[in-house]
């Protein structure tokens, strides 16, 4: 008859679960687009773009820098940011093992002996002795999935962790890049600025030699030697710049500022890589952070579930069984004893906590379909961001190198003619100016085109292609 009534009850409470339970991820409806805008609205395609290719697991080797090759491939993971992240991958993993454990029984033993004596007043002594050992056995029955869905959610969260890693890994290698290059660009700069200082400092010898022989005059001699001492007070904040971003790049890379030193590697042996975006709906498996996102769907889902089940019984089995004897530290002669139980345990009343925590879940689980649509469209977002910076950049360093050859022309001309006096120092020294601004607005056209393509290998995932669990 105890056997019918429980039937009953756990087929009442396994309608009320089906009636309640969904457990199912949620994921948003969110249409994605046939392809970029960026792409859909390009110009037919050039020699480079048919060339471009789709994102390399290695992409940082198309810059064409060994320096930046080694440091990523052998330096990046002593960074701390990704040792502490790495430490948290380990955490939801040790979380996914304790949360796993409680599908297997728990088991104890237990062992005891003592002695005592009784000495009462007109009676003889008494002395007990007593020896124990016992074996005890507890497990839960999983009957609605609780303890399942804990696994799943902390699978989820773990894998959620993991993908983390991978973007910050990525992030990491981007930011290191973008650094790096900064530091090249910079030296590039001081370069430009000493070579500018070098043709000011030679058109300043040029009309001292003229105020000598009574051509020039002495405010032409002032505004030379004006400039030669402007662009020598240029040279100083670049020379602080460089070391500056020299230290940056030996903190990203986990080592002390101080004596760290990169190998000479020039700006201009970079190469601006050519990116294939693919289509927008691949962009869901290539990039880990979505992965994360959509990770955190099965967890929000895992916890609804979990938050359910609260309102059905628990239901546990136990056993134990032990030898006991009269004698101290000896099992001679034992007395066995063995037991097993059932129990099962329901709350009636709690002033509304469960139904708040299946909400609170819930609402969770809200938050996850909402930021997993976030983080798509933010995705899409920044792969046309990037796909359009990466065309303006191309554009504009075409132009640029038109106008650094256009001002060096005019800048021959100007002192060719300031030296056969057909011309005034003033043509010369807006002619110098003309060329510095040039060559360094193209150089630093070309830095914009490395991070363009950076934030583009970024926004790609990054030739990321996943990790076994």
């Amino acid at each position: 008859m105890q056997v019918i009534r429980l039937s009953t009850v756990t087929a009442c409470f396994t309608l009320v679960l089906a009636g309640c339970a969904g457990g199912a991820v949620q994921r948003p409806d969110l249409p994605l687009p046939a392809t970029y805008d960026e792409v859909a609205r390009s110009v037919p395609a050039s020699d480079d773009t048919a060339q471009a290719a789709e994102v390399s697991p290695q992409w940082w080797r198309s810059f064409n820098s060994p320096q930046l090759d080694d440091w990523i491939e052998t330096r990046l993971d002593a960074g701390p940011d990704l040792r502490i992240a790495a430490e948290r991958v380990l955490q939801a993993r040790m979380a996914l093992r304790v949360a796993g454990s409680d599908r297997f029984p728990d088991a104890g033993i237990s062992a005891s002996s003592s002695r005592s004596r009784n000495d009462s007043r007109g009676a003889a002594p008494v002395d007990r002795e007593s020896t124990s050992a016992g074996l005890s056995i507890g497990y839960e029955v999983d009957l609605w999935g609780r303890i399942a869905a804990n696994v799943r959610g902390a699978r989820a969260q773990y894998e959620a962790t993991r993908y983390d890693f991978e973007s910050l890994r990525i992030a990491a290698a981007s930011t290191l890049a973008s650094t790096y290059f900064q530091m090249l660009a910079t030296a590039e700069r001081l370069e430009i600025a000493r070579r500018n200082l070098a043709i000011a400092e030679r058109v300043l010898g040029i009309v001292e030699a003229r105020y000598r022989n009574g051509v020039a005059t002495p405010l032409e001699v002032s505004q030379q030697r004006t400039t030669v001492f402007a662009q020598r007070t240029a040279l100083l904040p670049l020379e602080t710049r460089q070391r500056q971003l020299q230290s940056a790049v030996a903190l990203l890379l986990g080592e002390v500022p101080q004596g760290f030193a990169a190998s000479s590697e020039s700006f201009a042996q970079l190469a601006v890589p050519q990116v294939a975006p693919g289509l927008p709906s691949t962009l869901l498996v290539r990039r880990p952070d979505l992965a994360a996102a959509e990770a955190d769907l099965a967890a929000a889902a895992a916890d609804v579930h979990v938050a359910r089940t609260s309102l059905l019984p628990s239901i546990s089995l136990s056993g134990s069984g032990g030898l006991s004897s009269s004698e101290l530290l000896s099992l001679t002669n034992p007395a066995t004893s063995l037991s097993a139980a059932l129990s099962m345990g329901l709350t009636l009343f709690d002033a509304g906590r469960r139904s708040a925590q299946i909400q609170s879940a819930r609402s969770r689980q809200r938050v996850a379909v909402e930021t997993y649509a976030a983080a798509v469209r933010t995705a899409l977002k920044e792969v046309d961001d990037a796909l359009g910076n990466a065309d303006v950049g191309a554009r504009q360093e075409a132009s640029q190198q038109e106008t650094v050859a256009q001002a060096r022309r005019a800048l021959q001309l100007a002192e060719l003619r300031y030296r056969e006096g057909a011309d005034e120092l003033l043509a010369v020294l807006d002619s110098q100016r003309v060329l510095f601004q040039a060559e360094d607005a193209l150089l630093q056209l070309r830095l914009e085109r490395l991070n363009a393509a950076l934030d583009l290998y970024r926004a790609l995932g990054g030739g990321w292609e996943g990790a076994a669990s």
